[in-house]
Formats: C-alpha cells, sequence, structure tokens
C-alpha cells in the first residue's frame, strides 16, 4: 500500500487522526505534571511531531512544503 492510498482511505485516515489526537492529549497531560525541563520540552517537541504527521494528507495530495 502506498502512503497516498493510505491518507486518502477515510476509514483508515480517521483511524490513524483518531490515534494521533490521543497521543496529543496524552502529552498534553504529561506536560500538566512534569516538573523538569527537559521533560516539558521533550512533550512539546513530541506534540510537534504528532501535529506534522496530522497534516501528511494535505502534503501528499497538494504538494505542500
Amino acid at each position: 500500500m502506498s502512503l497516498k492510498s493510505f491518507v486518502n482511505n477515510h476509514t483508515m485516515w480517521t483511524s490513524f487522526i483518531s490515534m494521533l489526537d490521543a497521543e496529543i492529549a496524552q502529552q498534553h497531560k504529561r506536560m500538566e505534571q512534569v516538573t523538569d525541563t527537559v521533560e516539558l520540552h521533550r512533550a512539546q517537541g513530541e506534540i510537534a511531531a504528532l501535529r506534522k504527521l496530522m497534516m501528511l494528507r494535505d502534503k501528499l495530495n497538494h504538494g505542500a512544503h
């Protein structure tokens, strides 16, 4: 299966986005609880990476960079 067919499969893409949303929520909870700034920055970085994955469909379908 190609990546483009994955992002254009509505059922699979919706499930993937739901999983990413859950991971982002988990990282937000982690950010609320950490006391170490290094851990805070790691959680922020993970959220940023997850949000980039959420934009994968647009990048593949529209050629945006």
